[in-house]
Formats: C-alpha cells, sequence, structure tokens
C-alpha cells in the first residue's frame, strides 16, 4: 500500500437533498487528483462517516472506486468500535475494490492497549487488505500508543498509521521502533513539515483539498534538501491550516471547496453551518492569495 506523501482525507458530497451525490463526487475526486493528491482516504472524520449508514458507505466506496479507475489508491474507512462490524464493511470495502483500509482506534468503549491490540490483530487476521491504523484521541477518547503500534506493525498488513495525537515524541518513538516499511502519517495538517523532518512519511490531510499543490511543493522541496524553502511555504500555510480547524470538520474546509467553485453539499446534523466563520475564513483565504 503505497499512500504516497499527501492522502487526502476526502469530504461527503452531498445533493441539496442530503443525499450522497455521484456526479459531486465526480468533480471532487478529479480536482483532488488534479492538485497534488497521491491517495484518497473515504467515509473517515473528514467524510462524516458517523451520519453515514452502512449502505451509503458502500455507495461512496464503489463511487470513487469507480471514478478513480486505479489512477490513485482508494482507502476505505471501516473502523468502528465494535469488531465484528469493522470485519463485515471491511470484507465489503475488499468486495468493491478498496486498495486498503482505514481502522480509527474503537471509540466510546474506550479499550486499554491489550483491548486494542486485540481488536486491530483480529480484523486484521479476517483481511487481505493493507491496513492504515488512525490514532486520534481528541475524538474517541483513547490514546494508541507507541509501544502498541509497534507490536501491531509486526502483522503482515498492517502497514501505516495516520497519527493525530499532536505528539511528535509519540511519533518519533514510533519510527524509531518500526521498520522502515512501516509509514508514519501526520493526521495534522500543520505538523506535515516537523513530522518530515524526523523520518515520518506524509500526511493525512484536510487542506489539501484546497492547497494541495501548494503542500506538494512544500514536501518536494524538503526532500530535495532545500529546508528554507520548505519553511518559508509551512509558514505561509500555516494560518489556513488554523482556519480549517477553526470549527468541528468538515464544516470549514466544505465551505473553504465552495469558495474555490467546489460544490460539495452540506454537512449532516449535529454539525451545522460555517456561520460567522466564513468571515474569519475568507479574510484568511485573501491574505494567504495575497502573501
Amino acid at each position: 500500500m503505497d499512500l504516497g506523501q499527501i492522502g487526502t482525507a476526502m469530504v461527503t458530497p452531498f445533493s441539496n437533498a442530503g443525499n450522497v451525490e455521484y456526479d459531486l463526487t465526480e468533480k471532487l475526486v478529479e480536482h483532488l487528483i488534479s492538485t497534488g493528491t497521491d491517495s484518497l482516504i473515504v467515509c473517515g472524520t473528514t467524510g462524516e462517516s458517523p451520519t453515514l449508514n452502512h449502505d451509503e458507505k458502500f455507495t461512496v466506496f464503489s463511487n470513487v472506486i469507480e471514478i478513480v479507475n486505479k489512477r490513485i489508491p482508494v482507502i476505505a474507512g471501516t473502523g468502528t468500535f465494535n469488531t465484528a462490524e469493522s470485519v463485515k464493511l471491511t470484507s465489503r470495502a475488499a468486495e468493491l475494490g478498496a486498495d486498503g483500509v482505514m481502522l480509527v482506534t474503537p471509540y466510546y468503549n474506550r479499550p486499554d492497549q491489550k483491548g486494542m491490540v486485540a481488536h486491530f490483530s483480529h480484523i486484521a487476521s479476517e483481511t487481505g487488505l493493507p491496513i492504515l491504523l488512525y490514532n486520534i484521541p481528541g475524538r474517541s477518547a483513547v490514546n494508541m500508543l507507541p509501544e502498541t503500534v509497534i507490536e501491531l506493525s509486526k502483522i503482515k498488513n498492517i502497514r501505516a498509521v495516520k497519527e493525530a495525537s499532536g505528539s511528535l515524541d509519540q511519533m518519533a518513538k514510533i519510527i524509531s521502533g518500526t521498520d522502515s516499511s512501516f509509514k508514519v502519517y501526520s493526521g495534522d495538517d500543520a505538523l506535515t513539515l516537523p513530522l518530515l523532518s524526523i523520518g515520518g512519511e506524509g500526511v493525512i490531510s484536510v487542506a489539501s483539498h484546497i492547497v494541495g499543490l501548494e503542500m506538494k511543493q512544500m514536501i518536494s522541496a524538503f526532500k530535495a534538501g532545500d529546508t528554507e524553502k520548505a519553511a518559508n511555504l509551512h509558514r505561509k500555510l500555516l494560518a489556513l491550516f488554523q482556519a480549517i480547524f477553526s470549527a468541528p470538520n468538515p464544516v470549514p474546509i466544505k465551505y473553504a471547496l465552495s469558495v474555490i467553485g467546489i460544490d460539495t453539499g452540506g454537512v449532516r446534523m449535529p454539525l451545522t453551518d460555517f456561520g460567522e466563520g466564513k468571515s474569519l475564513f475568507d479574510e484568511v483565504w485573501q491574505n494567504y492569495k495575497n502573501a
């Protein structure tokens, strides 16, 4: 599973009636592929997975897989707090042609580290698909420790982790303790460059919906040894990264997409419209464009 350096955690486009919208999905996918996205992660947090029922998730999986047509990897978000249910979703994603799956740390029931190892190990044993682990303590209320990731990395089809703990110390421990074939991705856009500097692979990004090419330039500059250029691009992007997370994700990024002419519809309740945050984002966006 080669996710490249920028995997986009894709929003789920909805029609005015609130249904998953194929035509809008196609336009979004083509936009992302043309602006630096190396892989697509669908039905994750940014894809509003908590509000999608199983049939809708399968629709998104099949739609995106069909549109992409093997041009880049498509990773299906199939992780839940229910191990058996996660196995079923993963099996269906495989049938539909997904290139891999993303499995989030179980939320709400808050397993300990032993429970996480049991959960992910069992799912891995039931599928041949490559697995991207997803550690996001701010949403799941549990933190998958580096030692747990290191243990899980020894399982053949567990190939990478999306680290959204915000801790570079934690990421460094994972990098030090895993084989070079195991990849560590930042789950926070603002930590992309810092993670690269300690040996990480790249980012599972939200901001790449609107600044994918600029992020690719930053990563390419760093890889080429031009750290000054990479740092300048990071600083230029930083305020925008912050604005994109100034309200619950994906509220700001769906609005941001509308600003650049990509319609992805609204968000589902309990999320609500961006409201007063729109003017702040507009100001940050104009400052970024004029910089």
